[in-house]
């Protein structure tokens, strides 16, 4: 399958943007997920998603700010973002994996497919 990540912008301190990642096949079988790289660091976990959309996990870092989602039927996932903060300035990634723990969700080695990121800056 290949991802095609796009919704990336710049965006002031407190505002709001909907990330998306379209698949090229059908997605209904992949666990889902977004990652994140930020300038000089190392790309870390963003929120994950099952197959079904009924579990969601999300890094402690943008709980209550972050939703993630998916519609099957479109073969998309998306992550809308609000109260945004300079600190989520970075490069956003979708990933797929074909099977998934609540522990291997978190993980970059966790996912077998990857988009190729679209970039969001966030201004104070």
């Amino acid at each position: 399958v290949q991802l095609q990540a796009s919704g990336g912008g710049l965006v002031q301190a407190g505002g709001s943007l909907r990330l998306s990642c379209e698949a090229s096949g059908r997605i209904f079988s992949y666990y889902l997920g977004w990652f994140r790289q930020a300038p000089g660091k190392e790309r870390e976990f963003v929120s994950a998603i099952s197959m079904s959309g009924g579990s969601t996990y999300s890094a402690e870092s943008v709980k209550g700010r972050f939703t993630i989602s998916r519609d099957n039927a479109k073969n998309t996932l998306y992550l809308q973002m609000n109260d945004l903060k300079p600190e989520d300035t970075a490069v956003y990634y979708c990933a797929a994996a074909q099977w998934a723990t609540t522990e291997t969700m978190t993980r970059n080695d966790g996912y077998d497919y990857w988009g190729q990121g679209t970039l969001v800056t966030v201004s104070s």
